[in-house]
């Protein structure tokens, strides 16, 4: 028995829970949340979707799926914006020089 592809094909409907500000900066949509800021914790802690939604429990997983395919979609562009980011938190860093908390911390560590 041949298989009819002949069916009429109905439109799904689809929401892609990702919207870019004024700016250019993605966002997922209903939140406060940016796609970067999600990506981030895939990339440092190697979470799954799963996982991140059990730590952004506001978030649903169709819109962790979709940030995670917006970055796959776009992964050149926020790499590249990861990078810059952290060079400037690097820059940041070493023109502020070392915090008073920072100074406790390494006076109690070479207190021991």
């Amino acid at each position: 028995m041949e298989a009819d592809y002949r069916r009429p094909v109905t439109a799904a409907e689809t929401t892609t829970h990702i919207y870019k500000d004024e700016q250019g900066r993605a966002w997922i949509d209903n939140t406060r949340v940016k796609v970067i800021e999600v990506v981030l914790d895939h990339l440092a802690y190697g979470w799954s979707a799963d996982e991140i939604h059990e730590q952004h429990q506001h978030l649903t997983l169709a819109q962790i799926h979709a940030t995670l395919a917006y970055y796959y979609d776009h992964q050149a562009e926020l790499d590249e914006q990861i990078k810059r980011d952290l060079a400037l938190v690097r820059e940041v860093r070493a023109s502020t020089g070392e915090s008073p908390m920072q100074r406790r911390l390494r006076a109690l560590t070479l207190a021991r």
